[in-house]
C-alpha cells in the first residue's frame, strides 16, 4: 500500500466563505494571512482525523464467503493504486473531475491555480492524493457523475447556514476516502469488526458499494457539519461524529443494502 499512514502528519486548509457559491473574480491564494474572497486559504495546521491502528490490536476476524473474498481483493487492488500524473488514464480522470465540477470553465492545465477553487491545497492536486491514492479521485468522480446535485451543493456550499471559514471540498473528500478505508478495515485479509463484515456483504452484491458509501458519507459529513454549526477547527470532531453515525446505520438490523441507510436519503441526483 502507499504511505497513507503519513497523512496524519499532513495538513488541512480551510476556505473563508464570503458569499454563496464560488467567486472566480477574486482568486487570492495566500496561505499566511486572511484575504477577501471565497477561495482564500487559511493556515496549514489541521491534520487528517483518521486514527492509526495500534500495535497488538487483537480484534476478531470474520470468515468470508468466496464471493466476498473476490470482491474484497478487487477493492484492495484499487486501494493499492497510487495516483501517478504520468499515466494517461489518471490524467483523463483528473480532467473529467474538473469538467464535472466546472462544466462552464475550461481547465488551463493539469497543474493550475484553478484547482484551488475546488478545495485542493495547491495548484497540483496530485500532492493531496497521497493520503487516499487514485481511488480518492475515483470516489470524487463517481460522486460528481451519479449525484450531481449533491456534489454541486457541497462544492459550492449552497445549503444551510455556513461558517465564515469552511472545510475545503476536495481535501475533505480525500479525508473521507481515508476514513472509510480505516473504518471498514479494508487493508486486512479479513474484516475485524462487525461494520467491516457487514460492508463486505453489501460489496458482494454491488461492486460500486465503496463508491456509493463514499457519497453517502460525504453528504452525511456536511449534514453533521451544519448541525454542529462547525467551522474549520471543528473538522476532526465532525469527522468522528460522522463515523459514529455511519457505523450505527450500517449495523441496523433492517438495512440489507446501502440504499436503505437513513443517510442515503440526504443524497439528490
Amino acid at each position: 500500500m502507499d504511505d497513507r499512514g503519513g497523512h496524519d502528519g499532513g495538513s488541512f486548509v480551510a476556505v473563508r466563505r464570503i458569499s454563496q457559491g464560488l467567486d472566480r473574480s477574486n482568486t487570492c491564494h495566500t496561505t499566511d494571512e486572511a484575504v477577501a474572497g471565497s477561495t482564500a486559504w487559511l493556515g496549514r495546521s489541521l491534520s487528517c482525523v483518521c486514527v492509526q491502528r495500534k500495535e497488538g490490536d487483537s480484534r476478531p476476524s470474520f470468515d468470508l464467503t468466496p464471493a466476498e473474498e473476490d470482491c474484497l481483493q478487487r477493492l484492495q487492488n484499487r486501494l493499492d493504486i497510487a495516483y501517478d500524473g504520468s499515466i494517461p488514464e489518471h490524467q483523463e480522470a483528473l480532467r473529467a473531475l474538473w469538467k464535472a465540477a466546472f462544466p462552464e470553465e475550461e481547465l488551463s492545465d493539469l497543474i493550475s491555480e484553478q484547482w484551488k477553487e475546488m478545495g485542493w491545497q495547491g495548484k497540483d492536486p496530485s500532492t493531496d492524493f497521497r493520503g487516499g491514492g487514485f481511488i480518492s479521485l475515483e470516489n470524487l468522480l463517481y460522486f460528481a457523475r451519479n449525484f450531481q446535485k449533491s456534489f454541486q451543493d457541497l462544492l459550492r456550499k449552497q445549503e444551510g447556514d455556513r461558517a465564515m471559514w469552511e472545510y475545503p471540498f476536495a481535501v475533505a473528500g480525500v479525508n473521507i476516502t481515508f476514513m472509510l478505508i480505516q473504518m471498514l478495515d479494508l487493508e486486512s485479509v479479513k474484516p475485524r469488526s462487525f461494520v467491516g463484515a457487514t460492508f463486505l456483504k453489501f460489496l458482494s452484491e454491488n461492486e460500486s458499494a465503496f463508491d456509493l458509501l463514499y457519497c453517502i458519507t460525504f453528504k452525511l459529513m456536511d449534514h453533521q457539519w451544519l448541525a454542529m454549526h462547525a467551522s474549520y477547527m471543528d473538522f476532526n470532531a465532525v469527522m468522528k461524529s460522522t463515523r459514529r453515525q455511519l457505523e450505527r446505520e450500517l449495523l441496523q438490523d433492517d438495512v440489507t443494502r446501502l440504499e436503505q441507510l437513513p443517510s442515503y436519503g440526504l443524497l439528490t441526483r
